[in-house]
């Protein structure tokens, strides 16, 4: 045993981490104290599930209400043939046992909603949010950032995805700095209807699971105040800044939103009226 409880077999397991100036035996043992919930467990949140587990995230939570469909087997790699109909988070969590016993993976099969996430984020250090609809990237943004939990988050459309960070800095932006409400239901296609490229959220939630060991290590420099754009097709990527909105309804100087009971997560995510 060493002074920070890393036994032999850990130290065999996380010895290209711990031999690195930057990380070593300290980092790795943050890794192994933290507790992360990732919610989805989809194209986006296979990749972030498989790198987390592997890196040693003491606790990790998967959220997800849906079951494993034929159709998810081209990207989300975490599932295999025999999981077909099974809820996504129980096929997650077998991958996660069978990868990393250090690993203590809990499997939330709900829908993350007003009324669920608070019980669902508040048991944990970190969020990855890897969803695929607007309402649950607005939920998510709004609970972490009223309640200063550190977030990753990603998104992908056919051949592209963007990723950025928010720390819960005071003065970091948050997601309604770059949308301050989402666009009206429809006029953004899914895809089931426009197809994605598998390998795609490999991509993108691989930067994401980055952003998340590098912010509970305490190391390196993440997307706080940037948006990384990446175009599959022609293999670029582009930087965009984004800074804190004075008006922001949530993170702003005079905010609207003080509860997620204050916005109705429906087509626009937009403050209720009454």
């Amino acid at each position: 045993m060493t002074d920070l409880n890393l036994d032999a077999t850990q130290l065999d397991r996380y010895s290209r981490h711990i031999i690195m100036d930057e990380v070593g035996p300290e980092c790795q043992k943050r890794l192994l104290d933290a507790s992360v919930l990732v919610v989805g467990a989809g194209g986006l949140g296979s990749p972030v599930v498989q790198y987390l587990a592997a890196a040693g995230v003491g606790q990790l939570g998967i959220a997800d209400d849906d079951a494993v469909e034929r159709s998810n087997l081209q990207r989300q790699i975490i599932h295999g043939d025999d999981d077909v109909g099974r809820p996504k988070v129980d096929s997650a969590v077998d991958y996660v046992t069978q990868l990393n016993p250090d690993v203590d993976a809990v499997a939330h099969e709900t829908r993350v909603t007003s009324d669920t996430v608070a019980d669902l984020v508040d048991g944990y250090d970190y969020v990855v949010d890897a969803s695929d609809n607007f309402q649950t990237r607005y939920l998510v943004n709004d609970y972490c950032t009223l309640t200063g939990v550190p977030f990753s988050h990603g998104a992908i459309f056919r051949f592209e995805g963007q990723v950025t960070t928010f720390p819960g800095d005071d003065d970091s932006p948050c997601y309604r700095c770059l949308f301050p409400e989402a666009p009206e239901e429809g006029t953004v296609p899914d895809c089931a209807s426009t197809g994605v490229l598998g390998v795609l959220p490999g991509t993108v939630g691989c930067i994401q699971a980055t952003e998340m060991v590098k912010l509970v290590m305490g190391i390196g420099e993440t997307l706080d105040g940037r948006v990384l754009m990446y175009d599959a097709m022609d293999m670029s990527f582009e930087e965009v800044p984004l800074r804190k909105n004075p008006d922001c309804p949530v993170c702003g100087s005079d905010p609207a939103i003080e509860s997620v009971r204050d916005v109705e997560y429906a087509e626009t995510c937009s403050i209720s009226a009454d």
